[in-house]
């Protein structure tokens, strides 16, 4: 007999006492029972899909099934995965299964019952970038994450010391850098591009000098398809001994990371983009031996100890960088979602965004009035264009009313590169391995008639303003006497 049915029974011979909250108690009890037995249906799912591999998996994606596990992808045309990506079933049960775990335990008391579901969010994400849990830290955000150790090593830059980054480089990135050297002359040189428009390696080892005290780089900015060459660049600086910060936030989710191959000292991420996690979560990799690289910016009970009253003891490892309040549900979801990625394969998830990338840019190039924005070597899932004529926001709102969902990037998102090409806004559309080629053909027939309507009503305007402008001229011809 199930705990749950013994409980039901011994309600049952109780219900007299008070019939209605019995009832309202034993529709919960059984509710909670269904949400419990679909969760561990969705575990064994994943588990299967990972032991039938051994570990390996398969070299192609099975996009019915990822699809059946993503609710959300039936109601909508969703090329929106770099702002933030649908969570699939295992991902959104494991977060409700915690919320009803604290329901019935309260906060602390779960996350105690939790633990173990905790260590292996840690362990997962260890193993998806290939490093040590103890060099994984948690955080609401990857902006929180990367705000964390960059903040932590400005506190020992001083004035003349120079930061190199790429002129892709994430805004909130860019503003950090500049108060930073807004507060202590501290100078922020952007490497330039090379050939492709990736940054330009050669150039960057050209810039180093003594001064130089960091690298920080976006691996793949959020208004472009670039994927910058984030080996490369770890390669030269660790040849120079600089500390070398990597943003993966757009990355994580849609390619493969090796922390070790990258070289890098630090590297921070998001759950909500390309691996499908809950809003509300991030992490950090700090490099066990690159930890006094970049002491904390801040500390609290969770990060140090109080140990005397006028000292106290870090946390050796990577939580020093972590605080003390966090939402449990969503960190036990982030775990759900890594494995969850790693059950497709990251190469395997890789290979079917390039594809459809690939696909959705070359009919996209096709329609005259359009025009494709990435850059780079390499190109990822995002897809960024523009329309001449057409405003990005005026877009977004015009494929809502067609069941599409897609992004927009602002000048302010990304100054440097809108301002080299001399728009204000581009339309932002980045594919995941669940998408369909038919919604890729759905989404660019759409582009297509909007842009075909927009130069045919330019072709009126033109031709309107030209008979009018004739018509003008005759009437100003002064007849002969």
């Amino acid at each position: 007999m199930s705990v749950y049915t013994a409980i039901l029974l011994n309600l049952y011979r109780l219900k007299a006492a008070d019939s209605a909250n019995w009832i309202r108690l034993a529709e919960f009890l059984y509710d909670l029972t269904l949400r419990s037995l679909r969760f561990c249906e969705h575990w064994l799912t994943l588990k299967k899909r990972i032991l039938v591999s051994n570990g390996v998996p398969s070299m192609a994606i099975n996009v019915e099934m990822a699809r059946q596990d993503t609710p959300g992808c039936f109601a909508a045309v969703y090329l929106h995965h770099s702002g933030a990506s649908l969570m699939p079933s295992p991902v959104i049960e494991a977060v409700r299964h915690h919320l009803e775990l604290e329901l019935m335990r309260g906060g602390y008391e779960a996350e105690e019952e939790a633990k173990d579901q905790l260590r292996t969010t840690y362990a997962s994400i260890a193993r998806m970038l290939n490093c040590q849990p103890g060099e994984i830290a948690l955080s609401e955000s990857a902006t929180a994450s990367w705000n964390s150790v960059f903040y932590g090593i400005a506190q020992t830059l001083k004035k003349g010391d120079k930061i190199l980054t790429a002129r892709s480089e994430y805004v909130s990135n860019m503003i950090a850098y500049l108060q930073v050297a807004e507060r202590t002359g501290v100078k922020v040189l952007t490497v330039p591009d090379d050939e492709h428009g990736q940054l330009d390696v050669k150039a960057l080892e050209d810039m180093i000098d003594l001064d130089v005290r960091l690298i920080a780089v976006t691996h793949v900015p959020t208004h472009n398809g670039l994927v910058n060459p984030v080996n490369e660049i770890g390669q030269i600086a660790n040849d120079y001994n600089i500390p070398y910060l990597v943003d993966a936030c757009q990355s994580v989710g849609q390619m493969a990371l090796d922390v070790d191959q990258m070289g890098c000292d630090a590297l921070s991420a998001t759950g909500r983009k390309f691996l499908r996690g809950p809003r509300g979560t991030g992490f950090l990799y700090v490099r066990q031996s690159s930890l006094e690289k970049f002491p904390p910016a801040n500390l609290d009970l969770h990060a140090a100890v109080w140990t005397a009253e006028d000292q106290y003891e870090i946390q050796p490892g990577a939580r020093r960088y972590e605080s003390f309040e966090s939402n449990i549900a969503a960190r036990i979801g982030l775990g759900v979602a890594v494995e969850y990625a790693m059950s497709w394969g990251l190469t395997e998830i890789y290979s079917r965004v390039r594809f459809l990338a690939d696909r959705l840019r070359n009919l996209l190039s096709d329609i005259e009035a359009v025009e494709i924005r990435d850059k780079g070597k390499e190109k990822c899932g995002i897809v960024t264009f523009s329309i001449d004529g057409v405003d990005a926001g005026d877009f977004q709102q015009q494929m809502r009313t067609k069941n599409i969902k897609c992004g927009v990037s602002r000048r302010s998102i990304a100054v440097i590169d809108l301002d080299d090409w001399g728009v204000d806004s581009l339309i932002r559309a980045p594919v995941h391995y669940y998408n369909t080629e038919n919604e890729i053909d759905y989404f660019v027939r759409q582009v297509r008639i909007l842009a075909s309507a927009l130069q045919w009503a330019l072709g009126e305007f033109v031709s309107c303003w030209a008979f009018s402008h004739a018509s003008r001229a005759r009437l100003r011809v002064v007849p002969q006497r």
